[in-house]
This record gives C-alpha cells, sequence and structure tokens, in this order.
C-alpha cells in the first residue's frame, strides 16, 4: 500500500501481475508435476477454466489463487511473478511486480527470491552526509539487496551506482567493487547480504 506522506488518506498503487511471466511458468511448471489443467485446478479448488485462462495469459489472479496453485505445483510463490533479471536491479517505490487480495486492500510486491541453498544477512544501515562509502569486494558469490527507508542516497557498483529515494530498491554483486553515498542526512536504508 502507497501512503502518501503529509496525508492521511491510503491509495493503492496500481501495478499489474506480470501475467505473461505467470502464464509462461505455470504452463511450464503444472507439465513438469504431469497434472491435466483440470487436475491441477480441482487440487487448487479453482475453476479449470480460470487456470485455463491464466496459462493463457488472460486474467488478474488474486494472491489467494495463485498460492494455491503454487501449493499444488510445490513451488514457491516468487517463481510465478519473478522473472530472470539482470545482475543489477533497480526497482523505484510504486513500481514492480505485484499482486493483490480478493479484497483488494492488500497488495504483495516482489522484490527479490531467494535461491536454493542461499543465506541472507539482513542489516540496518544509517548514513549521515559526508565522504561516500566503497566497499571493497565480497567473497565470490556474494548478492547485496538495498531498500531506502529514509533519504536519498546513490547505491550500487562503483561503476554503476543510482540515485535512490524512499521505498526504492536496488540488487547488484556484492563480489564487486560497490558504493553507498548518502544524499541527505541520516540516510537508512535496509541491507540484505545474500551468501550464494
Amino acid at each position: 500500500m502507497r501512503i502518501h506522506r503529509g496525508d492521511t488518506s491510503t491509495v493503492m498503487t496500481k501495478n499489474k501481475p506480470p501475467i505473461e511471466q505467470i502464464a509462461a511458468t505455470l504452463s511450464v511448471e503444472r507439465q513438469r508435476s504431469g497434472l491435466s489443467i483440470a487436475e491441477t485446478a480441482r487440487r487448487a479448488s479453482i475453476a479449470k477454466s480460470t487456470l485455463s485462462q491464466l496459462e493463457n495469459g488472460v486474467g488478474n489472479p488474486s494472491i489467494e489463487t495463485l498460492w494455491s496453485i503454487c501449493v499444488v505445483l510445490d513451488i514457491p510463490f516468487s517463481r510465478l511473478i519473478e522473472s530472470p533479471t539482470p545482475k543489477t536491479k533497480v526497482i523505484r517505490y510504486g513500481e514492480g511486480e505485484s499482486v493483490f487480495s480478493k479484497c483488494k486492500d492488500y497488495q504483495a510486491t516482489l522484490l527479490s527470491s531467494c535461491p536454493a541453498n542461499v543465506s541472507r544477512d539482513i542489516y540496518w544501515i544509517e548514513v549521515s552526509l559526508g565522504e561516500p562509502f566503497y566497499s571493497k569486494p565480497h567473497n565470490p558469490g556474494v548478492i547485496e539487496h538495498v531498500i531506502i527507508t529514509k533519504g536519498r542516497a546513490r547505491v550500487g557498483l562503483k561503476s554503476d551506482a543510482y540515485v535512490l529515494t524512499e521505498g526504492d530498491y536496488i540488487t547488484y554483486p556484492g563480489d564487486l567493487p560497490h558504493m553507498f553515498e548518502a544524499l541527505d542526512e541520516s540516510t537508512c536504508a535496509m541491507l540484505i547480504s545474500e551468501h550464494r
């Protein structure tokens, strides 16, 4: 849910679910499982026509529908909505691949799924104005994820950094030289360090 700063009203962002990605993944995963459309729909307690439409890239599925299908196919929810991405990815606040609840007052936007056999450490970062913080490369395979929670910052690879504001997300290879530069006083962020 997006909350307009300085306003007491709340407005849902109007991101659309990535139906093409959902359709392609559903078809592949259902066939991998060996289940027919009819049997998958029966087990997920949804109409066969609903599943057929989704596999054909039609419809606007709710979180509940997608979760039910994922349980039947034994796949993580994120697999349905996250497409392959480049090494550096920026998601601005209010953008991204979102799905809504049936009641429309709850929205989930996937920023990053956790690959198999991966561990993640989560850090709260507070940075004041001053010199940029340059980090040497970490261990091979480390990926960093940053979400700006307050202020603005220039974040990313030393050779490819982006200016981010509150609610923006970036991921980049932590095993390359990278940086974090606060552009506002008392900038805060969540940092997730992913170890493969």
